[in-house]
């Protein structure tokens, strides 16, 4: 009796871990998995003490980002075939497409997901140690050369919503962003010089990754704000600090304090 084929998910997002387990349960009944990590160490952990044969590794990830850890792999005995988790737009990762080694782009697609799995299966069934090590070593390279070289791809437009209604709102005239309860609120400049708020349902954390650093500085762990909207910034006697937009104080934390040096 063939035996079951394992493997190990890491991915810093409880949601998308869990996606993607029930995924591959779908697409590929044979596969077992045998441990999930939310950062690189604990993917580490799993994979030096149950030695799978795949590993869904996030490219960005804590602790040991998925090609970081990949690197380690490639000197195991016996290591994992690696399919990295990225998000990616597609042109960017048409450079490591054609190599053993796969990807999977967020969202998660289920067509790609099948094309992966088989993949993989055929890899396994012609798996060969020498090759996989080689194979495995290029694409460390290759991404680490993308990620040197590739033009950061930042939001120019959101969608939020106001009442029923949804707007395209351009980034550049956001005064800020600020995290509420379920919900993130969003402060668009009006030609009166008023704010006008909207709603969007992302998270201030997943906003920061698609938000030019240079124009958006996260000033709180509620609050980003648009660098060149900011009108002043207060300073109390106990040393706390607020921006000023548009009217609004928004306070800054000690470890954002750095940022407003010099200025």
């Amino acid at each position: 009796m063939k035996p079951m084929t394992s493997a190990v998910i890491a991915d810093d997002e409880p949601l998308l871990r869990h996606h993607l387990n029930r995924m591959l349960a779908d697409s590929w009944a044979e596969l077992e998995i045998i441990g999930r990590a939310e950062n690189g160490l604990q993917a580490l952990e799993l994979i030096e003490q149950h030695h799978p044969d795949i590993a869904f590794l996030d490219i960005r990830m804590p602790e040991l980002d998925g090609m970081a850890l990949a690197a380690r792999l490639k000197n195991m005995s016996q290591p994992p075939l690696v399919v990295f988790i990225t998000a990616y737009d597609e042109y960017a990762v048409r450079a490591f497409e054609q190599n053993a080694v796969d990807y999977l782009l967020k969202p998660l697609n289920d067509k790609r997901l099948w094309e992966t799995c088989e993949k993989l299966q055929k890899r396994l069934d012609e798996r060969h140690q020498g090759d996989n090590t080689d194979n495995l070593s290029a694409l460390v390279s290759q991404l680490q050369h993308l990620q040197q070289n590739a033009k950061p791809d930042y939001l120019a437009w959101i969608k939020a919503a106001k009442g029923e209604e949804i707007y395209l709102i351009p980034v550049a005239e956001v005064l800020f962003f600020r995290a509420e309860d379920k919900y993130v609120s969003v402060l668009k400049q009006t030609e009166t010089g008023c704010g006008e708020e909207f709603i969007i349902r992302t998270s201030l954390k997943e906003l920061m990754q698609r938000l030019d650093p240079d124009l958006f500085w996260q000033v709180h762990r509620s609050s980003v704000v648009n660098v060149s909207a900011i009108e002043k910034v207060k300073k109390g006697i106990t040393g706390q600090m607020k921006v000023v937009i548009s009217g609004y104080e928004l306070p800054v934390s000690r470890n954002a304090q750095p940022l407003f040096k010099g200025m």
